[in-house]
């Protein structure tokens, strides 16, 4: 049984972001710290990913590990109550995310997903966005090279 009234789950449900969250935030300043250039949440795009590298052909998916399901992970723990409700919900999310991933994949996008979870270790996040993007557009501007 739920704690809260309807009102409380209401309003406590309507804060919740789709954009502009932590873990993406997080992710965005990696990716601008290592010279990378982006869009954000394209409308045209399945999914709307939450960073777009049009040039080339790349983009990075930001999952909240409750709300995406993360299997294994401590933060994707299952509520207790509506059982039949949030199985069907968690269900129907990540096949909404396979079916992105594999238009974005068709359509010659190379795809890459960061769990919240992933976002608490900077450094071992940075390599691995690094290793996804590429090769860096960044000048050093202390001798002017590429």
């Amino acid at each position: 049984m739920d704690t809260l009234t309807k009102a409380e789950r209401s309003e406590r449900m309507a804060k919740i972001k789709s954009k502009d969250t932590k873990p993406e935030l997080r992710v965005r300043r990696i990716v601008r710290r290592l010279g990378y250039r982006y869009r954000l949440h394209r409308k045209d795009l399945p999914g709307r990913p939450d960073l777009i590298f049009p040039s080339r052909r790349k983009v990075i998916f930001v999952h909240g590990c409750f709300w995406h399901s993360h299997q294994g992970c401590k933060v994707a723990n299952k509520p207790k109550s509506r059982k039949g409700f949030w199985s069907a919900k968690f269900e129907r999310n990540r096949s909404r995310d396979a079916r992105n991933q594999e238009a974005l994949t068709g359509d010659g996008w190379r795809v890459f997903t960061v769990w919240e979870c992933e976002t608490k270790n900077t450094i071992v996040l940075e390599s691995r966005l690094s290793r996804f993007l590429g090769a860096s557009k960044k000048v050093s501007h202390e001798k002017g090279i590429k």
